[in-house]
């Protein structure tokens, strides 16, 4: 069985055909639905997931998003622009089965994010926390139905971005003066809104941090299929939790390419640290290639158009040295 590769999120650029053709050339097994910051406020992942949010809405402040009562013009914004990467989506896939991967931010990175109006972040406040978990919820369900009505071959897999969520558990979420943090949400609170969201999609459903200390074993607890991160910042200190997630059937979505310009190393020297992770765990070598999938470290919006197109390629190629030699 050969490692799948597939993005992450984000493309440079505001061409939406041009990103769907990228995404779907780069990946023809395992293609994305790019997402392009470029373009401005509501392109952005904070943005476009507040765009999705059912009888809740945002606009942008200096500050960044705060919660509005109606929705307005960055409302409209998110949408349409959602609306454009859908149809050259739909347009690259006639015909395509296989998987295919959609994005939105996760409850709790979401509430780290958007400001209430006073301008403190939703996180401080349980009550709207639960709203906001909610009306995510109601607007992944309606996102995926549109999603599966365009492309009806695809088995749909949804990553939840949640580069916020460790910050969360950990009590370092800045309050709006920067003077202070905000508690640290209980463990329990946290896995039990992550588990309801999950759902709301009976398909594969990943996480993704390129955070340090990714909370594997909370991720998979609250049932999560796969966890997606970035390698490099992985340390001896997970290594208990990622072989737990491993033998547990978690699929490791491993950031072994960087994100940004740089020279590309040889594909099977990018893998060369998950075969030494494998070797470390005392996993057999022949589970690499159905439990890792290869990606880039993070989005690719900070990157040349030349070079997304090169570290997506490149992912392609190392996890077809993983599956050729894991070893």
């Amino acid at each position: 069985m050969s490692a799948g590769a597939t993005g992450v999120g984000s493309l440079p650029g505001g061409d939406a055909r041009e990103a769907a053709k990228t995404a779907t050339g780069s990946f023809e097994d395992f293609p994305y639905l790019p997402e392009l910051p470029a373009r401005g406020p509501g392109a952005d992942m904070i943005g476009r997931s507040t765009g999705m949010l059912v009888d809740m809405y945002a606009h942008v402040e200096p500050s960044g998003w705060r919660i509005s009562d109606r929705p307005g013009r960055d409302t409209r914004r998110a949408r349409s622009w959602l609306g454009e990467d859908l149809d050259a989506l739909e347009e690259f896939t006639q015909g395509y089965t296989g998987r295919l991967k959609v994005q939105a931010v996760g409850p709790w990175t979401l509430a780290a994010a958007l400001e209430l109006h006073g301008g403190e972040a939703m996180l401080q406040d349980a009550g709207a926390c639960r709203d906001l978990a909610g009306s995510l919820a109601e607007g992944l369900r309606e996102h995926l139905a549109d999603v599966r009505r365009r492309i009806p071959g695809a088995e749909i897999v949804l990553q939840l971005d949640e580069p916020s969520l460790t910050a969360v558990l950990l009590g370092r979420v800045r309050s709006a003066s920067g003077y202070r943090t905000y508690r640290a949400v209980d463990r329990q609170v946290v896995e039990g809104a992550l588990r309801d969201l999950f759902a709301v999609h009976d398909g594969e459903v990943i996480v993704h941090s390129c955070a340090p200390e990714v909370p594997f074993g909370l991720l998979r607890r609250a049932g999560a299929t796969g966890v997606s991160f970035d390698f490099s910042l992985l340390t001896e200190r997970e290594n208990d939790a990622v072989g737990e997630a491993v033998e547990g059937g978690t699929k490791l979505f491993a950031g072994v390419v960087p994100g940004t310009d740089g020279p590309l190393s040889d594909p099977g020297g990018s893998v060369m640290g998950v075969r030494k992770l494998w070797r470390r765990l005392g996993l057999a070598p022949g589970t690499l290639a159905e439990s890792v999938v290869v990606t880039p470290s993070c989005g690719l919006a900070g990157a040349s158009p030349a070079y997304a197109r090169a570290a997506q390629a490149h992912c392609v190629r190392a996890a077809r040295s993983l599956a050729d030699n894991p070893e």
